[in-house]
C-alpha cells in the first residue's frame, strides 16, 4: 500500500469545492473527513453556470450526463443594450477543438453537490459529518487539528495530516492561516428573481445567458431548465425586507419587460457582493480554496468554476505530497491559483460589470464597438471565448512554476 493510505485530510465545507476535493482524494486512496455546518447539503441558488473545461474535469466522476439531463445547454451568450438590442453574441462552438463541451451548462450547483455527496458516501475512505461546525484550527509538529462544535452542542478535536478550507467567505481556515483578505465590497446589492415568464416572448433573439446594459439600470437574464433568473443591482442602503419584497421584484421585472399581467415569481434572494483575494492560499499543511480564497461578483460565472479548478489543482498536489513530494509543492498551488483569481476571475467579472454599468454615452459606444469588433474577427472571437470560458487560464497555469 502506498504512503497516501497513511494520510488523513480534513475538508471544511461540503459545497462543490469541498466535495470535489474530497472525491479526488478518496479516489486516490487518501482518508478524508468532511465537516459541514449545515445539517443538510447546502442548496445555494446563486451559482448555476458551468464552463466547458469544468465539465471536462467533472467527467471523471460520471456526473456530467446527469447534469446535462437536469440542466440546460447554452451554445452562446450575449451582451445586449436595453434599447438597441443585441450588441454581440459569442459562440462557444468555436471551442470545439479544445473541449468535449463547447457550451455553457446551466445547472444549479446544489445538483452537482448532491451527486458528489452520494458518490463520496460510497467510498470506504470518506467520513462526512453534517451539522458540525469548524470553530478553530492550528498546526502541530506533524499535522493539523480542527476544533469542531457537534450537532448536539458538545465539542471535539479532529486530527489529520492536512486541512483544506472550502468554508466560504467567513473561512475559519483562512483565519488560521493568517491570510489577509483585501479587496472591495460592491456598492450595490444584487437581487436575483426566478420567474416562470419566458422573456423570449418579448425578445425572440434572446440567448439563454444575456447581459443587458443600460445607463439607468442594467440587468442579467439567465435561463435554466425550469425558470428564468433575472439579476438586478439594488441600492445597498435599503432594508433587506424591502429589497426582497414582492412589490420591488414586480417593479424591477416590469421595468425590464413591461407586460399586462403580473410575473409569477418562484424565488427571490439578495446578497452583498465582494471582490477579494486572500494574500496566500497556504501555510504549511493548511490550505484554502474556492470562496475561502477568493470571492467576486457573479457576472460571467467565474466564482464556482474557479473554485472547482482550485479543487482539482489542490487535490493533485496533495496527492503528490502524500506520495512523497516535498510539502512546499502546495506553495505552487497557491501561486498558480491566486494568479488566476487576480488576473482572470476578478478582472473578467469587474470588466463585465463595467460594461453593464457605464453611463457616459461615448464610453458606452466604445465598449459596444469593441465587442462588435471582437465578434466580427474570427481570431479575436475565438480568443475571447477561450479566455471567458477559462480554458486559457488553465493552459497558462500549466506553464507556471
Amino acid at each position: 500500500m502506498g504512503s497516501e493510505t497513511r494520510q488523513h485530510v480534513i475538508v471544511v465545507g461540503a459545497g462543490p469545492v469541498g466535495l470535489v476535493t474530497a472525491n479526488l482524494l478518496t479516489d486516490a486512496g487518501i482518508a478524508v473527513s468532511v465537516v459541514e455546518t449545515c445539517e443538510d447539503l447546502p442548496r445555494d441558488l446563486r451559482a448555476s453556470t458551468f464552463h466547458p473545461p469544468t465539465l471536462d474535469m467533472l467527467e471523471r466522476f460520471g456526473v456530467v450526463r446527469s447534469m446535462i439531463e437536469q440542466g440546460l445547454i447554452c451554445p452562446d451568450w450575449q451582451f445586449r443594450d436595453r434599447n438597441e438590442g443585441v450588441i454581440a453574441t459569442f459562440e462557444l462552438a468555436r471551442l470545439s477543438p479544445d473541449t468535449n463541451h463547447p457550451y455553457r451548462l446551466q445547472c444549479e450547483q446544489w445538483r452537482l453537490g448532491e451527486m458528489l455527496y452520494a458518490r463520496l458516501k460510497e467510498s470506504a475512505h470518506a467520513t462526512v459529518r453534517l451539522g458540525t461546525r469548524g470553530v478553530a484550527a492550528r498546526q502541530t509538529a506533524d499535522g493539523v487539528e480542527l476544533d469542531i462544535r457537534l450537532p448536539e452542542g458538545g465539542s471535539e478535536t479532529i486530527r489529520g495530516t492536512f486541512l483544506v478550507g472550502a468554508d466560504g467567505i467567513g473561512s475559519v481556515v483562512r483565519g488560521a492561516i493568517g491570510a489577509e483578505f483585501d479587496g472591495i465590497t460592491i456598492p450595490e446589492l444584487y437581487l436575483t428573481i426566478s420567474t416562470t415568464y419566458d422573456f423570449r416572448q418579448t425578445m425572440p433573439d434572446l440567448s439563454n445567458i444575456s447581459y443587458l446594459s443600460d445607463p439607468r439600470e442594467w440587468y442579467v437574464l439567465i435561463r435554466t431548465a425550469s425558470v428564468w433568473r433575472a439579476l438586478f443591482p439594488v441600492d445597498a442602503s435599503l432594508d433587506d425586507r424591502d429589497v426582497t419584497s414582492p412589490e420591488r421584484g414586480e417593479r424591477l421585472l416590469q421595468g425590464a419587460v413591461p407586460r399586462s399581467g403580473s410575473y409569477e415569481v418562484m424565488h427571490r434572494t439578495a446578497y452583498r457582493v465582494h471582490e477579494r483575494v486572500a494574500s496566500t492560499y497556504v501555510k504549511g499543511r493548511m490550505v484554502i480554496a474556492g470562496d475561502a480564497a477568493h470571492v467576486n461578483n457573479p457576472l460571467g460565472g467565474m466564482g464556482l468554476n474557479g473554485g472547482i479548478h482550485d479543487a482539482f489543482n489542490l487535490a493533485g498536489k496533495l496527492i503528490e505530497v502524500a506520495r512523497g513530494a516535498p510539502l512546499d509543492t502546495l506553495e505552487r498551488y497557491s501561486r498558480q491559483r491566486r494568479k488566476v483569481a487576480l488576473d482572470v476571475v476578478q478582472q473578467t467579472a469587474l470588466r463585465n460589470r463595467s460594461i453593464l454599468n457605464t453611463r457616459e454615452p461615448a464610453a458606452r459606444r466604445a465598449y459596444h464597438d469593441e465587442l462588435r469588433g471582437i465578434v466580427a474577427d474570427p481570431e479575436k472571437h475565438r480568443a475571447y471565448v477561450m479566455r471567458t470560458s477559462m480554458i486559457q487560464s488553465l493552459r497558462d497555469v500549466e506553464k507556471m512554476q
